[in-house]
């Protein structure tokens, strides 16, 4: 046994690693990254220098998305075993995206000659609210639109002017309804000539024509339906890890705990896919619709946020939620729009 003074503390080899201890507790318990020793009496895990290497590997190979059973037969092989590892797996992804783009691309083809822009459902009235809120940054960088049939919200990012009050000056302008290939364009628009200094802006908007509500989203804002009490996100954060969770390559711990877990892989930025998603969901009277940036959700859990959105009206759903915000700080921009169909 090492000496406990040669040993380095959970917290001291997390911050070495770029891991957390949670990581490194899940690790241990999936027999992929024990410790050294354990303290028999507080169950405190101590780890080795040795281990320093193949903790920072394991790291490496779950940003990628390898699974865990893979890491675990990679680790007993030689560094150019593991790179040919790593190569195998990473065609296969590739070969398995490429796969599922072909067969993507000819159902597209095949719903879009199905579509129709008309709609012989009258829109529902609507009655809808939002704020805005600096928080505790030294500049606004979120936008708010906020129209009779389109709303959005927008979480600009990396310094002034902020892209995020560009892309809600040129979505004003925009004639209804926004088909598929116009929000397409759109956020192309947007993102043209962008330096590439690292400012950028995500962005989700709410169209609603009849009884459809288009959704647009690019980034990790969030548009949401509530629903009979019951509050369902309808967008998928484009972020890095978001999709290695969906892809069921990392746990929602790890997802959780991961230090990329903001990095976003689709926004309005120079150097990223500008193409937004474009979903539609029927809606009923008695539905709400909301749009909110980070700097709302990423305080609460999404049943705390249900909570406070089964206020009585939007107006009552906005206040409770601003309250919140500001309850727990208000460390970011935040934005929100609440949109109720009254029928």
């Amino acid at each position: 046994m090492m000496e406990r003074m040669e040993l380095m503390s959970i917290g001291d080899f997390a911050r070495a690693t770029g891991l957390t201890p949670k990581a490194l507790r899940i690790y241990d318990d999936l027999r992929l990254l024990p410790p050294a020793e354990v303290d028999e009496r507080t169950g405190y895990r101590f780890y080795a220098a040795e281990q320093l290497e193949q903790a920072r590997l394991i790291a490496a190979l779950r940003r990628v998305g390898m699974p865990l059973d893979r890491i675990r037969v990679a680790l007993r092989l030689p560094a150019a075993a593991i790179a040919a590892e790593l190569t195998s797996f990473w065609r296969q992804t590739e070969a398995d995206v490429r796969s599922r783009r072909t067969q993507v691309s000819a159902l597209v083809a095949d719903l879009r000659s199905k579509e129709s822009t008309m709609t012989t459902t009258r829109t529902p009235r609507t009655r809808a609210a939002h704020a805005l809120g600096r928080g505790a940054r030294e500049e606004q960088l979120d936008a708010v639109h906020f129209g009779t049939d389109l709303w959005a919200v927008a979480d600009g990012f990396h310094g002034t002017p902020s892209v995020a009050e560009e892309f809600v000056r040129h979505l004003a302008s925009e004639a209804q309804p926004i088909g598929v290939e116009r929000w397409d364009a759109l956020a192309a628009e947007c993102a043209a000539g962008l330096p590439d200094d690292g400012r950028g802006s995500t962005f989700t908007a709410v169209a609603l024509n009849g009884d459809i509500a288009t959704i647009a989203h690019l980034g990790d804002s969030r548009a949401w339906l509530m629903r009979d009490g019951v509050l369902r996100q309808l967008t998928t954060d484009h972020t890095e890890v978001a999709a290695l969770l969906e892809d069921g390559r990392l746990s929602e711990e790890e997802a959780r705990l991961h230090p990329r877990r903001a990095v976003l892989n689709r926004a309005l930025a120079a150097g990223l896919p500008t193409d937004p998603d474009v979903v539609g969901v029927t809606v009923q009277r008695g539905d709400r619709l909301v749009l909110t940036t980070d700097g709302v959700h990423a305080l609460f859990p999404a049943e705390r946020l249900g909570a406070l959105l089964a206020a009585d009206d939007a107006d009552a759903a906005v206040a409770a939620v601003s309250n919140a915000v500001r309850d727990a700080g208000e460390p970011d921009n935040h934005a929100i729009v609440v949109i109720d169909v009254e029928g």
